[in-house]
């Protein structure tokens, strides 16, 4: 496991009955709660109340929108075709936010699909953002 990543889980022996998993995703040590200004490269986000999804519970996730790539946003778009779904400015598209926010932080697009609203948009007004900040 490299130094950039970090997962919380328990222990199998002291797992729940249902067999949840519990996920604390952090990719750098400086990832704050919100993006510093000129600072929208990476964003984490704590969750209010712990997130449920196939099994796993999330209790933070970093979105490390600095590392991804120009192939990474050409995959989103395609992505995004596949489904009948386009997006003339991305800046505007919450589907292009969502999915290259679960590119950032290592998840599937399904994760952020099902998210809580107000966490939704917390977490893809910080992709807006920096889409923004570098020029899009």
């Amino acid at each position: 496991m490299s130094e950039n990543k970090k997962f919380d889980r328990q222990n199998d022996a002291e797992r729940p009955a249902d067999n949840a998993e519990t996920v604390e995703r952090v990719n750098t040590a400086q990832a704050a709660e919100q993006p510093t200004e000129g600072d929208t490269g990476v964003y984490t986000h704590v969750f209010k109340k712990p997130f449920e999804y196939a099994g796993v519970t999330y209790t933070a996730l970093t979105f490390d929108f600095e590392r991804l790539t120009g192939r990474d946003m050409v995959s989103i778009e395609t992505e995004m075709q596949m489904n009948n779904e386009y997006a003339l400015a991305p800046e505007i598209s919450r589907s292009f936010q969502a999915k290259m926010a679960a590119k950032a932080a290592g998840i599937g697009s399904d994760v952020m699909d099902a998210l809580p609203i107000k966490d939704f948009n917390r977490i893809t007004n910080a992709a807006r953002g920096f889409l923004i900040d570098t020029g899009y």
